[in-house]
């Protein structure tokens, strides 16, 4: 499960990270509206947890936005003020559920799991690019009606790539999502991973989708 967690208060940030990853959620973290919208519109999230109070576009702009694109991600907005007003406006704006601040971190987690339970009920699980598929509920990866095995690791590589897909990927965005590295540890770690994927996924089939970009890093594209 991939949770995007948007809150500008670094430190609150880092402690919902902290606990949902305890909970063994892969979490990505934005601080502002608009990096927001664009990772939501662009990666398969189960679930967003999304401050209202943000620098430059707000939570409540950021949710309706998302709507209108027909993004259907389940969404746990946060504020620190909690008026019924407010609330309102944000579940019509089409959040599903609200938590005001200051919280438990118990009970957010617990909200965000009953929110990835009611997401899995209507959400597509399988991603698709060409004839390559996946399955982000039984991690099932199929190429040409072919099954291809693939370690935890491989995995949540070509789960990401896969939702990234036509769009160049850099190293250390590879260990920020895959590895949830914050730094770069100065190895060829992505490299290996990609060349194992790509005997996987590319070596008997044609086209071959996985493509490095110079001076870019590696995407995920289905050949013209």
């Amino acid at each position: 499960m991939r949770i995007l967690v948007v809150e500008d208060e670094k430190k609150t940030a880092s402690f919902i990270r902290k606990a949902l990853q305890a909970e063994s959620f892969a979490v990505d973290v934005c601080h502002n509206g608009d990096d927001a919208l664009a990772a939501a519109s662009t990666t398969p999230f189960d679930v967003v947890v999304l401050d209202i109070m943000l620098p430059g576009r707000d939570g409540l702009s950021v949710l309706r936005q998302l709507r209108t694109r027909k993004v259907s991600t389940p969404v746990l907005l946060l504020s620190a003020r909690g008026e019924v007003n407010e609330r309102v406006e944000g579940l019509n704006a089409g959040a599903d559920d609200y938590l005001p601040k200051p919280f438990e971190l118990t009970e957010l987690v617990a909200r965000v799991r009953a929110l990835t339970r009611r997401g899995g009920e209507n959400k597509s699980t399988l991603l698709r690019v060409a004839d390559l598929t996946l399955d982000t509920l039984t991690h099932k990866a199929q190429r040409g009606g072919a099954t291809i095995e693939l370690t935890a690791r491989e995995y949540r590589l070509l789960e990401f790539l896969m939702g990234s897909a036509d769009r160049p990927c850099g190293r250390m965005m590879i260990l920020e999502k895959v590895w949830d590295y914050d730094f770069d540890p100065g190895t060829n770690l992505v490299d290996v991973y990609i060349r194992r994927l790509r005997e996987k996924i590319d070596a008997n089939f044609q086209p071959k989708l996985l493509q490095t970009i110079r001076g870019s890093g590696y995407m995920l594209k289905e050949a013209p």
